[in-house]
C-alpha cells in the first residue's frame, strides 16, 4: 500500500487548483479585454501566431510537473510487510530505577541521567539481540517487551523520567520477577536482567527474585548509581532539596552491599557506576560472556522509496513544457503538431 513519509508536505496539493482557478480566471479576463476591440472570432485572424492550445498544454504540463515535485516532496514509499528472520543474539532485560531519589547529583549529571546515558551507549553494543525495558520505584512496569528495534528502546530511554511510576520506592524484586516473565523460555539462549538503581528503601525480597532468575538460566546483573556518602534530592521545580518530616533535608546514599548480595544470588556481576566508563566496560564484557542462539524476530521490511520516480516525471514534463513554444512559427507550423 502507498505510504508517504512526510505528509506533512501533502497540503501543498492545495495549490493545484488555486493555481487552474487563476489560469481560468487569466483567461476570461484576457478574453474580455479583447472583446473591447471586437468581435474575438475576428480577432483570431489578426493574431495568428498564438496558440490557445499550446498554451492550455504548457500550463497543465506545468500544473503536473508541480503535482508530482509536491509529491516527491512528501516521500512516497510503497510495500510494507512483515517477515520472520533467525538471528543469533541473546536477550537483555533493563530494569531502570526511576524512583525519586534517582535524581540525586552525586554521579554527574545525575543518577537517572547518567543511567539513561550508560545504556544509550550499551544499545548500540548490541548487535542481533533482543532487548526490553523495565521501569520500576515502588512497583514494576514493563515499557517494551522483547524487541530487535533498538532505535525504539533508545528513544523511549531519552524520555524517561521519575514521575512515570507514581508510588515510590525501590522494588527491585518485582522489577526482577517481571523481567524473569518478560524473557522467553528458550533455554539456548543466553538471557539477563540488568538492574540500574541505587539500591536505597529496597521493599521486596529482591534477593529471593534473583534467585529465581539464576535457576531459570538468567544472569542477574547490578548496576549501583550514586555513592555511598549520598547525595541530597533536588525537589521538582525549586532551588532546594526534600525533607523529612521533621524538616531535615534527606540524603539518598547507594547501598551497595545489598546490590552485590542481589548480583551474587542472580549468578551475575554488581559494578558501580561513576564517571567514568567503567561500569560499561564491564556490562559490555558480561554480556559477551553470554551464549547466543538462533532468535526468531518479526521485523518490518523497509518500504521502497518512490519520490525519484515522480521527480523524473516532473523533470521530463518540464523539459516537454520548454520545448513547446508559446507561439505558432511557420517551420514547426508545417507538421500541424497543435
Amino acid at each position: 500500500m502507498f505510504h508517504f513519509a512526510q505528509p506533512n508536505y501533502l497540503f501543498l496539493l492545495l495549490l493545484v487548483p488555486l493555481f487552474l482557478a487563476l489560469f481560468y480566471y487569466s483567461n476570461l479576463v484576457r478574453k474580455r479585454k479583447l472583446a473591447k476591440f471586437g468581435d474575438y472570432e475576428l480577432l483570431k485572424d489578426l493574431m495568428p501566431n498564438v496558440s490557445q492550445t499550446r498554451q492550455r498544454i504548457k500550463f497543465y504540463l506545468t500544473l503536473a510537473a508541480l503535482t508530482l515535485i509536491i509529491l516527491a516532496i512528501a516521500r512516497p514509499q510503497f510495500g510494507s510487510s512483515t517477515e520472520s528472520v533467525k538471528r543469533r543474539g541473546i536477550e537483555v532485560m533493563i530494569a531502570l530505577d526511576v524512583s525519586n531519589s534517582m535524581l540525586a547529583k552525586d554521579v554527574s549529571p545525575s543518577r537517572l541521567e547518567k543511567a539513561k546515558q550508560m545504556l544509550s551507549k550499551l544499545s548500540e553494543s548490541l548487535s542481533n539481540d533482543k532487548v526490553g525495558v523495565i521501569v520500576f520505584a515502588g512497583e514494576a512496569q514493563m515499557q517494551i517487551p522483547l524487541t530487535a528495534d533498538y532505535v525504539a528502546a533508545k528513544m523511549f530511554l531519552s524520555s524517561i523520567e521519575p514521575g512515570m511510576i507514581s508510588r515510590q520506592g525501590t522494588a527491585i524484586g518485582s522489577a526482577i520477577d517481571l523481567g524473569i516473565q518478560g524473557l522467553s523460555t528458550n533455554s539456548k539462549t543466553g538471557k539477563t536482567i540488568i538492574v540500574i538503581t541505587d539500591v536505597e528503601n529496597h521493599e521486596d525480597n529482591a534477593i529471593d527474585a534473583a534467585k529465581l532468575a539464576a535457576e531459570k538460566g538468567i544472569m542477574v546483573n547490578v548496576v549501583g548509581i550514586g555513592t555511598p556518602e549520598g547525595s541530597p534530592i533536588p525537589a521538582a521545580g525549586t532551588m532546594s532539596y526534600k525533607k523529612d518530616l521533621n524538616g531535615n533535608v534527606i540524603i539518598s546514599k547507594l547501598d551497595e552491599q545489598m546490590g552485590k548480595e542481589v548480583a551474587a544470588a542472580g549468578k551475575g556481576m554488581y559494578v558501580r557506576a561513576d564517571n567514568s566508563n567503567g561500569a560499561l566496560k564491564a556490562l559490555t564484557s558480561s554480556l559477551d560472556k553470554l551464549a547466543t542462539a538462533p532468535v526468531e524476530s518479526k521485523i518490518y521490511s523497509s518500504r521502497d522509496e518512490q519520490f525519484t520516480t515522480m521527480a523524473w516525471l516532473a523533470f521530463f514534463l518540464l523539459v516537454i513544457e520548454i520545448a513547446i513554444l508559446g507561439r505558432q512559427n511557420k517551420w514547426v507550423n508545417r507538421f500541424k503538431w497543435f
